[in-house]
């Protein structure tokens, strides 16, 4: 099957809800427009999946075709635009995590396992006995020994960065404490300690089914999730379309502001507003923003439930709440004052009624609330190929609107 056409099947699937390549292999003999579309050809779901997992490229100059064709078509004026974020369910269960102490044990015992049965399947030779069972036996405990080696080094790579950001601190504390004379000088700075001994103490957890995917949640009343941090940059001037995205392993919001802005294609042009919630908050990406790139942004300095006035609240204030410190910063102060003028009330007030409908549409209407792909760099070009679909999906009721 040649290969715009794939891509052709991948995009209307995802338009309608079908993920999974096994049901898009299905859908190629059941569903009448797909037939058509794939001129009654049917590749099976392992060629589906490898032409998705291998041409992460291909998905991604389609996305931005679309967004020209749209500006060509005059539906898409890149004005002011909204960026925000989803948590989507990775392809790996939360129960297959583990911290660096367990994998240590684990792995202790699973090379004292593949011993013996190294050494009962040696005695086995000798006797002429026939087990067939111990081969896979080993394999089985082999394989899963080679996860654990891999969480242990995912884990102290993390361990590493903490390292680094430790030893800056330490550096630092180390040069103050020598400038200051006398008794006032304080307590001397604990070192970082080694990477192990951090790891040791930490609580990070690697997944073995998809090491890239993180524990999240999205507010304290939610549980826990295996996820990844999806995000969305849109067009708030009336196409509502996608115009950028990106994809974070962490589950705060607080570093994505600057790579919303940049994942915004150059040959689209620059926005004239860049509208975020209170999440986003982080003083040098709005300045880089708002002074390098020359756009202003609008974007909330306290959460937005953090103050609402109920006259009749029954309920009692919540952690948000006791724990929301006064601004102080001249850049929160002046953010504050612009978005309590009547303008910024209006601008800001798009955000909600178009980034949040976006991702309802998304989970709702097309379906998706996890990914079928694993590892950081397939799933973002998963998703990628989500915000395609939806643009596809939007573009195609914004030309029906033209024709009527």
């Amino acid at each position: 099957m040649p290969p715009h056409m794939m891509l052709a099947l991948l995009v209307y699937c995802y338009c309608n809800g079908i993920f999974s390549s096994r049901k898009i292999e299905r859908a190629t003999y059941r569903d009448v427009a797909v037939r058509y579309l794939t001129a009654d050809t049917h590749p099976d779901h392992d060629t589906i999946c490898k032409f998705r997992r291998e041409n992460l490229p291909a998905i991604s100059a389609a996305f931005i075709d679309i967004l020209e064709l749209a500006r060509s078509l005059g539906l898409l004026k890149l004005g002011k635009v909204a960026t925000d974020g989803t948590h989507l369910k990775a392809n790996a269960s939360i129960d297959q995590n583990v911290t660096y102490k367990r994998a240590q044990t684990l792995r202790q015992q699973l090379e004292i396992d593949i011993a013996e049965l190294m050494a009962q399947a040696e005695k086995a030779d000798n006797t002429e006995a026939d087990d067939q069972s111990l081969p896979e036996e080993i394999s089985r405990r082999e394989t899963l020994k080679a996860k654990m080696d891999q969480a242990i080094a995912e884990l102290e790579k993390r361990a590493a960065k903490e390292q680094q950001k430790k030893q800056k601190d330490y550096d630092q504390k180390t040069k103050a404490r020598t400038k200051r004379k006398g008794k006032s000088r304080g307590p001397k700075p604990k070192p970082p300690g080694t990477i192990e001994e951090i790891a040791q103490a930490s609580n990070a957890q690697s997944n073995l089914t998809d090491p890239d995917a993180r524990i999240m949640r999205k507010n304290q009343r939610a549980s826990y999730t295996q996820s990844y941090n999806a995000q969305a940059t849109a067009d708030v001037e009336g196409s509502y379309l996608i115009v950028g995205n990106h994809l974070t392993q962490s589950a705060s919001d607080a570093n994505e502001l600057l790579p919303g802005y940049l994942s915004i294609p150059p040959s689209l042009g620059k926005p004239t507003g860049h509208l975020a919630d209170a999440g986003y908050v982080n003083i040098p990406a709005i300045t880089n923003i708002q002074e390098q790139e020359g756009c202003p942004v609008y974007c909330s300095v306290h959460r937005e439930d953090a103050h609402n006035e109920r006259r009749y609240d029954f309920r009692p204030p919540s952690k948000s709440e006791r724990a929301t410190k006064p601004v102080t910063d001249p850049t929160l102060l002046a953010m504050r004052d612009k978005l309590a003028t009547k303008e910024g009330k209006a601008i800001y007030k798009k955000r909600a009624s178009t980034i949040e409908t976006i991702f309802g549409v998304i989970k709702s209407v097309l379906g998706f609330r996890g990914f079928s792909l694993r590892g950081k760099e397939k799933v973002t070009g998963e998703w990628e190929l989500v915000c395609l679909s939806y643009n596809m999906k939007r573009l195609h009721t914004l030309t029906q609107g033209m024709v009527s």
